[in-house]
């Protein structure tokens, strides 16, 4: 290799280490510019009154309650569907599960569901858990219509977390005259967790912040009480921005920063209960 091809060969390198830094801090400074009006507009707004009163048509006496306790009911029923569901298979597919034409078209299909758009997965359960099977616009039927919205990421995830676990460490299990279950209990799934976790932050953060499936299934934009039980109605954080959102007054748009604002603080609360999760985990493993 000559000189003048290698050294235009490091110029090449140079521009595009220039580029990825430059698009990198780009998005860096969106982020940090969006932050800001946000915080601009919603922090007056936020108080212990905006985190205990019902939504109301007049601003001032707005408050986010029903839609907060609706997101935590939705959350919270979503990942006891889904993670389970999820772990489980993807332990199927990559411990069970014989390598043939079957196995790669569950996974050839998982694959594409994780790119669908959520609106189809609104409609989905629209037809299913709403109409057919009667739940109404409950919370039973808008934590589901998540757990198939969220159920592909976390097996893709949980099976890229279990393939990573080396074979020495299945193999030294047999050895000793472990099951085939034994093994994934004991060695691998422990081995596996940290980057389980990291697939079940992320699939639930998309699930927190998606607005269009429970659009479809009928969320309510206007809920003055909080839901006690599964078959309740509900409203959810981004149903409730997106009302505010929607209005014309400037009063409404500062009361959807504010929405916002607890949305993220939530967001960052569960994204950093699973993190601390993960890294005990990662510590108990070492």
């Amino acid at each position: 290799m000559t000189s003048s091809n290698l050294a235009r060969r490091h110029a090449i390198a140079k521009v595009f280490r220039l580029f990825c830094t430059v698009v990198t801090w780009a998005g860096v400074a969106m982020l940090g510019i969006l932050l800001f009006h946000v915080s601009r507009d919603g922090l007056r707004w936020l108080d212990l009154q905006f985190l205990s009163e019902f939504p109301s048509r007049f601003p001032e006496k707005a408050g986010i309650k029903s839609a907060l306790w609706g997101t935590v009911w939705l959350i919270s029923l979503t990942a006891g569907f889904s993670i389970p569901i999820g772990v489980a298979a993807a332990i199927y597919l990559e411990e069970y599960a014989k390598k043939g034409r079957v196995s790669r078209f569950i996974e050839v299909n998982i694959a594409n569901l994780a790119g669908v758009p959520s609106i189809v997965y609104g409609i989905l359960g629209l037809v299913i858990f709403v109409r057919f099977f009667g739940f109404g616009r409950s919370v039973l039927a808008g934590s589901l219509t998540m757990s198939l919205l969220i159920l592909p990421v976390i097996i893709i995830a949980s099976r890229e977390a279990i393939r990573a676990v080396p074979s020495s460490i299945r193999e030294a299990a047999f050895a000793l005259g472990a099951t085939r279950w034994q093994v994934v209990r004991a060695h691998v799934l422990p081995a596996g967790l940290p980057g389980i976790l990291t697939g079940v932050i992320l699939a639930l953060s998309r699930a927190i912040g998606e607005t269009a499936p429970l659009v479809m299934i009928g969320a309510l934009t206007y809920v003055a009480f909080v839901p006690e039980g599964p078959m309740d109605a509900f409203t959810a954080l981004p149903i409730q921005i997106f009302n505010w959102a929607s209005r014309p007054q400037k009063e409404f748009h500062q009361l959807a920063a504010a929405g916002i604002i607890v949305l993220l603080i939530v967001l960052l609360l569960m994204n950093a209960a699973a993190v601390f999760i993960r890294h005990h985990a990662e510590r108990k493993n070492k």
